[in-house]
């Protein structure tokens, strides 16, 4: 269900869906996207030896997570930011959010975020370390489902993928998913060559998680909760900030 769902790869549906396995499935996020962490990591150290400039590297890198994911993550933040602005009345929100179409809010959040991520990756590829923790941060970015789908948060519609995967992943498990990448951050930070102390993992952890608690707030209220938009508008900001923390 989470490679399925969060990348392009084509895998015979679960046999069922509850919210437990859904639960499951948010948590696992970051490893059903190991196929495209590691391209990341790959395409940043072939167009750094190439001769590739850094911020034509950065670019290609978002348009290859865009291209393995259908885009479907943009969507997500594009939806959210023209949604949250268009109306105060979470119905007249939510049907803004359900057109599909984009708008200034929309379209500005995605190239101020698109823009972040390129400069990121641009400044990590300058370095073969830096090539593998920016595809740490594509894994690490998805941490932030465990935030949106924690167990107190409510869906926004009845129906869609944020009605199926909300308030399935129990508190203590969202904690401990981001424990897991501070640690596993840390770990990185540790053993590469980088002019890093280890505790600099906390930085980009604690950031990424203020982001995605804010934004499940911010949703919360507005919204009534979250749908499958918000999902997507959390890992893509997360993935920004976790970079540009690093960096």
């Amino acid at each position: 269900m989470a490679a399925g769902t969060l990348t392009v790869l084509r895998l015979p549906p679960p046999r069922r869906v509850d919210p437990q396995v859904a639960g499951r499935a948010m948590l696992l996020a970051p490893l059903a996207v190991l196929p495209l962490g590691a391209a990341v990591t790959g395409l940043l150290l072939v167009t750094a030896e190439t001769g590739v400039p850094p911020l034509a590297r950065g670019l290609m890198a978002v348009a290859l997570l865009a291209l393995g994911t259908r885009a479907l993550h943009w969507d997500g933040l594009s939806d959210v930011a023209d949604g949250l602005t268009a109306s105060y009345d979470p119905q007249r929100s939510l049907t803004v959010m359900r057109t599909g179409t984009s708008g200034p809010a929309g379209t500005l959040a995605v190239v101020l975020v698109a823009g972040l991520q390129a400069a990121g990756f641009a400044a990590l590829s300058g370095s073969p370390a830096g090539c593998v923790l920016a595809g740490a941060c594509v894994l690490g970015s998805r941490v932030s489902l465990a935030t949106c789908c924690a167990r107190p948060v409510p869906p926004a519609r009845p129906e869609g993928l944020g009605a199926t995967v909300a308030g399935t992943v129990p508190v203590l498990a969202a904690a401990l998913a981001w424990l897991a990448l501070a640690g596993a951050l840390a770990g990185l930070l540790a053993v590469l060559p980088v002019q890093r102390a280890p505790w600099h993992a906390l930085v980009p952890v604690v950031l990424a998680v203020v982001l995605s608690l804010l934004l499940v707030r911010r949703c919360t209220s507005r919204l009534g909760g979250v749908t499958g938009d918000v999902l997507g508008a959390g890992v893509e900001a997360s993935l920004a900030v976790l970079l540009l923390a690093l960096t």
